[in-house]
């Protein structure tokens, strides 16, 4: 329990998933779908669940492997875990949702788009994975050899404490590129535990390699014309460069992305009160996409639409999308 609000749970396919709800009885407001990053859980919205609530019903899991949900051997691939959100979706009775999703947990949004066009809304995208492939070293650093043997030695209770003491000390500091250390030190807390250790491991493994990021929304990114989509970066983002806020300009024009000054990683926790307002205006100025078969046929048939294309129709010309879906070899 935080703040008030009651973690609940439920088991699907033999696994114990938690999650929070707040604000009006399903059916009485729109559904928000929050999902959190790599290594958190459902806390990191803490700052703006309240206010949401007062406009939608807000429903924030615990991903599998992570917070208080289980921490199985299971499928922790990004497909894997969409599926599970339709579950539990399903478990919940609510049929649609604006899906947010911030850092690892907006890959997870976007397969979730993807796989379930006629259960998505709208797409909100927090400093998310997937538009590029540059990412923090330590990411990367857990795809090595030995990750979970260091890792078990830098959280015993002596070094532990004094590591994420450390962290947050240098958060409190008021240095920009320490911003983000407050939230790193409860990342590295919960590491202690070796079950979630593994299924961190397991879920990098899936979307990291040691040149960086492998999965990417780069090739369906176009699908994205049938559906409203909101992109949230921090300026001084030091996980996921806001560089990667130009690519998403590139391949989906019709996306509204936002860049908040003086914000790192998490720019939901950094600015709240911001960051409610832009998701409310972007609910409220939108309709929710409606999913057409036919329509959903037409754009995969098409596929992308080519900067020579858009020339050739009078429009300003993009950045060529296929240099955005090269990776270094």
């Amino acid at each position: 329990m935080g703040r008030g609000h009651t973690v609940e749970h439920v088991t699907i396919h033999g696994h114990d998933r938690a999650y929070v709800t707040v604000g009006p009885d399903v059916g009485a407001a729109p559904a928000l779908l929050l999902l959190h990053g790599l290594g958190c859980d459902h806390t990191t919205w803490h700052p703006v669940l309240d206010a949401l609530a007062r406009r939608y019903t807000v429903i924030v899991p615990d991903l599998l492997g992570h917070g208080a949900s289980a921490k199985p051997r299971a499928d922790y691939s990004v497909g894997g875990y969409a599926n599970g959100m339709r579950d539990l979706l399903t478990v919940l009775g609510v049929d649609k949702v604006t899906v947010v999703g911030h850092s690892f947990g907006g890959g997870v949004a976007m397969q979730f788009a993807y796989q379930f066009p006629e259960r998505t809304e709208r797409l909100v995208l927090v400093a998310p994975g997937g538009v590029g492939p540059e990412v923090s070293p330590f990411i990367r650093a857990v795809t090595l050899p030995g990750y979970h043997q260091a890792m078990g030695v830098l959280t015993l209770p002596g070094i532990r404490h004094v590591g994420a003491a450390g962290l947050r000390a240098l958060a409190a500091s008021g240095l920009p590129a320490a911003r983000d250390l407050g939230e790193v030190a409860r990342i590295y807390e919960s590491f202690k535990d070796p079950h979630a250790r593994a299924a961190i491991r397991h879920v990098v493994r899936a979307v990291v390699d040691v040149k960086g990021q492998i999965v990417t929304m780069v090739d369906r990114a176009y699908l994205t014309r049938a559906m409203p989509m909101l992109v949230v970066w921090g300026s001084d983002d030091r996980v996921i460069p806001v560089r990667h806020a130009d690519n998403v300009r590139a391949i989906a024009p019709g996306a509204v992305v936002e860049v908040l000054p003086n914000s790192g990683h998490f720019p939901h926790r950094d600015h709240p009160e911001r960051f409610v307002k832009i998701l409310n205006d972007f609910v409220r100025r939108t309709q929710p996409a409606t999913y057409h078969r036919g329509r959903w046929r037409q754009l995969l048939r098409n596929g992308p639409e080519l900067p020579e294309n858009r020339a050739a129709a009078g429009e300003k010309p993009l950045a060529p999308v296929a240099a955005l879906r090269r990776r270094p070899r």
